[in-house]
């Protein structure tokens, strides 16, 4: 379509003078007005706020570098004067004392009549014009666009505080905006000339002096040939405004077609509207919003989702449609701008650090991170990397630099951000992270030590786009389903075993294998008829070719998902200016997940909900920190053995007199420490778990006897399992093993030591592995003769150049070995991974990423599809 036949659309955006020093609304917009030009700079009612008027545009692309323009063109006169503008809704210091009105007539007059809604016009708006030439079309168009106006609302929302305290509100500003009396929703007018009339009556009747003061949320300019949209807050970041303009217009291309088409307009229901205006006031976008089509509520994101359905083809038409859909997946990723400013709040509890973020993401007007198709800079060979990335030198696979040196496309928007903040404010947010950490008790403690140490969790965060999610989920549930299989098999006919599989040897000399495991059904599952692993954690690498690699099975007690979600929080916390590149999967329903995974595993005799507990040896163990955090979360009992005992068969929690049946035990206790560990009567619990289990009145998660299928040679025949128990072709490769309880692999280790990796079959924590590349000749000559006494014992692995990833790491970003911990929840008819995953970070220059060998973590962003 040529420009002539596409709308031009243009906005004016309301920004807030703000005091650098002390970040407080204060009445100098007249200063910075003298250094701008009049024809698109203009003061408001308020001598705290200057509008600026962007040309018409047909091209979003063109819209935005003019807002961007406007904005710098605004801040290089501001700031010399110890002043800054910010585009949001309300902003939170403000002393009305030192707040006055604007001098100009018009505006004196409406303060005289107003009085206080005046003085406390304490708002900022972004209003969009879309051309509609004809009157009456546009006036005919404002009760089609109307059912979409409180999204548009709840998109742009920016304002949760007024006058120093939080209102509970993400748009405080409509609240304020809709005490006027020409405000808020629009009842339906069939012509331009009625509209006219009701506007002529409203002057005459004297509440309000002339038609500019008709603040209806959506109305026919009184100065301009366009339908303008008014419902918005002032949008701190340009992106959501560009997004809130492109759909605008193609809600009103959408209308002006259905009008032309002779299509009834959707009927008015102005009182419902009003609701739905309130509630996206109210929740913003991380909250319901009213289904105006008649079905109740539902998530803002789902509704945004039908919007961008319904004007799909009229943005397809306009070329608008990649561009509209990035930056509405974006504002779904980040959250609205009233969240991001709560999580500024929240962090040090300032509302100083409120004003700061509001002001630097109206400052922030680089190259966006989603660009209009055809401008996205290139990452190949010659892209300059920003001043923070200047020593920054991987030496292999990077998963935010290129092979060509420039930012990989969905990081540059975290770069940029980092790059802006700079060293110093970087290493001021870590050493708080490390403050809060300690001040919420987010610690660990490496056996053998006896004091406990902050989680390492590092200030950058790493992405996972929709894709290789996609694929990883598919491959961890085929993965898991597998295994599932291989240990029902193994605790009964080992019909894998007979058929040529898996060699006997694999099973019968394998350091996992229990008795505990097979007595516990014929079929090799709990009496219960429950799954074996109800909790699986699989970690994964990324190669030199940037591909994902299986590295290890974890079946018994994994442990890390209580840190991927604290991960996530002190992430926002520390750095709220962080936005994600798209819409990211929210991790704090991770716990009810795994609830419902832990209810599932329930014994079929269980009536009413199954009673769950999580049981730990106590503050020893180096994941307590977890086991408290998942039993608060879920809201059930964390238990220690000496408050269960086995009584007839039943497991029940004791304390003092009382007792508590338990139906589903959440252990995170080894099998083999658990079994001789006293209960509450002083004896064993090793044969009374049993009792119960055989009994069918408990469910163990994870079942006993599962260490058989994390074995690491166990590993080397997971593709094999797949195919044979499956009928399917594997989805996740492994790393190339070889098992050295087979008398040809193990001559190939040995004569390759120095080549590969080599590790015990049962070790934890990376213990006992030797990196062959990066060992001496004596560590070499232990492991030969520790292999050659125990070949049974021992895997070599070919050596895998971990991706490395951007670290904080003492004052400078470095390139760190990281992998990944994903989660897999298995009921008793599906698998589900959690949404959330452990990204481990090894120390500069090693491989190990475990937290007892001084690695550490990261926040997991794993992209929607």
């Amino acid at each position: 379509m040529s420009d002539a036949r596409i709308a031009a659309v243009g906005v004016e955006e309301e920004f807030h003078i703000l005091d650098l020093a002390t970040r407080q609304l204060v009445p100098r917009a007249e200063e910075i007005l003298r250094g701008l030009p009049d024809d698109q700079f203009s003061p408001e009612l308020l001598r705290s706020v200057v509008e600026t008027n962007s040309r018409p545009c047909t091209d979003l692309s063109d819209l935005r570098a003019d807002l961007l323009d406007l904005r710098r063109r605004l801040a290089a006169v501001a700031e010399p004067l110890g002043l800054g503008p910010a585009a949001a809704g309300t902003v939170p210091i403000v002393d009305m004392s030192v707040l006055d009105v604007s001098r100009d007539a018009r505006y004196i007059q409406m303060t005289e009549e107003y009085q206080l809604l005046a003085r406390e016009q304490l708002i900022c708006g972004a209003q969009v014009h879309v051309d509609v030439a004809d009157r009456d079309l546009a006036m005919a168009v404002t009760a089609w666009v109307a059912p979409w106006l409180p999204m548009l609302l709840a998109l742009s929302a920016s304002s949760p505080f007024w006058r120093g305290a939080d209102s509970g509100y993400a748009s405080m500003r409509t609240m304020v905006w809709q005490r006027w009396p020409t405000a808020g929703v629009a009842g339906p007018f069939r012509t331009a000339a009625e509209y006219d009339q009701l506007v002529a009556d409203l002057v005459k009747s004297g509440v309000i002096s002339d038609p500019g003061m008709v603040y209806f949320d959506v109305r026919p300019s009184a100065h301009l040939p366009t339908v303008e949209l008014r419902i918005c807050d002032a949008c701190p970041d340009v992106d959501n405004v560009i997004l809130i303009a492109g759909l605008f217009r193609a809600l009103v291309c959408r209308a002006i077609e259905a009008v032309e088409a002779g299509a009834p307009a959707p009927p008015p229901r102005a009182e419902l509207l009003r609701a739905a205006t309130w509630r996206a006031a109210r929740s913003g976008i991380e909250g319901d919003l009213v289904d105006l089509s008649g079905t109740g509520s539902m998530p803002a994101e789902e509704l945004l989702r039908r919007l961008l359905t319904e004007v799909r083809p009229d943005l397809e038409k306009v070329g608008d449609w990649d561009l509209v859909r990035d930056l509405a997946e974006a504002a779904v990723g980040r959250g609205s701008a009233a969240s991001r400013q709560r999580r500024a709040f929240a962090r040090r509890g300032l509302l100083t650090d409120v004003a700061d973020l509001v002001l630097a993401e109206t400052r922030d007007s680089p190259a966006s991170a989603v660009h209009p198709p055809g401008t996205v800079p290139s990452a190949g060979a010659g892209a300059a990397l920003p001043p923070l990335l200047d020593r920054y030198q991987p030496s292999g696979f990077d998963e935010v630099i290129a092979e060509g040196g420039g930012v990989r496309p969905h990081y540059r928007g975290v770069v940029r951000t980092l790059d802006r903040l700079g060293p110093a404010v970087l290493a001021e947010r870590g050493e708080a992270m490390q403050a809060e950490q300690i001040e919420r008790g987010v610690v660990f403690r490496v056996n053998g030590e006896s004091e406990r140490r902050p989680f390492p969790f590092d200030l950058v965060p790493r992405v996972v786009t929709a894709g290789d999610w996609e694929r990883l989920q598919a491959g961890l549930t085929q993965r898991v389903r597998a295994l599932e299989a291989f240990l029902r098999d193994t605790y009964s006919e080992r019909a894998a075993v007979a058929d040529g599989v898996i060699p006997a040897w694999l099973v019968n000399d394998s350091p996992g294998l229990r008795h505990s495991g097979r007595v516990l059904s014929g079929d090799g599952s709990p009496r219960s008829g429950g799954v074996r692993v109800t909790v699986a954690g699989i970690d994964l690498v990324r190669g030199a070719d940037g591909k994902w690699l299986v590295l290890e099975d974890n079946l018994r007690v994994p442990s890390g998902i209580a840190y991927a979600i604290e991960g996530r929080r002190l992430t926002r916390s520390a750095l709220p200016e962080l936005n994600p590149p798209g819409a990211i999967l929210g991790v704090d329903a991770v716990p009810a997940l795994l609830h419902e995974a832990l209810v599932a595993a329930a014994p079929p005799a269980v009536r009413g909900e199954p009673a769950v507990a999580v049981l730990t040896v106590g503050e020893e163990d180096s994941a307590y920190y977890e086991h408290t955090f998942l039993a608060e979360e879920m809201g059930v009992p964390l238990l220690t053995p000496a408050d269960i005992l086995v009584d007839d068969d039943v497991l029940y929690a004791v304390d003092g007199g009382r007792r508590r049946r338990i139906d589903v035990l959440y252990r995170r206790v080894d099998e083999d420490e658990l079994t001789g560990l006293p209960g509450a009567d002083g004896l064993p619990l090793g044969p009374g778990l049993l009792r119960a289990v055989r009994a069918g009145t408990l469910a163990l998660a994870n079942a006993l006897g599962n260490g058989v299928a994390d074995d690491k040679v166990v590993y080397a025949y997971v593709s094999r399992m797949i195919t044979y128990y499956l009928g399917e072709q594997p989805l996740l490769d492994d790393v190339p093993t070889y098992v050295c309880g087979d008398q040809e692999q193990c001559a190939h280790v040995l004569e390759h030591l120095e080549q590969l990796v080599v590790k015990p079959v049962d070790g934890y924590g990376g213990s006992g592995v030797v990196i062959g590349p990066q060992a001496e000749p004596f560590e070499l000559t232990e492991v030969r003769e520790r292999i050659l006494a125990d070949p049974r014992g021992w895997i070599g692995q070919e050596m895998v150049a971990l991706s490395t990833h951007p670290t904080w790491v003492d004052g400078e970003l470095q390139p760190c070995a990281v992998d990944l911990r994903a989660f897999v929840y298995a009921g008793r008819e599906t698998a589900v991974v959690a949404p959330a995953a452990l990204s481990r970070v090894a120390p500069p220059g090693s491989l190990i990423v475990n937290s007892s060998r001084g690695g550490g973590s990261k926040d997991t962003w794993l992209l929607r599809p």
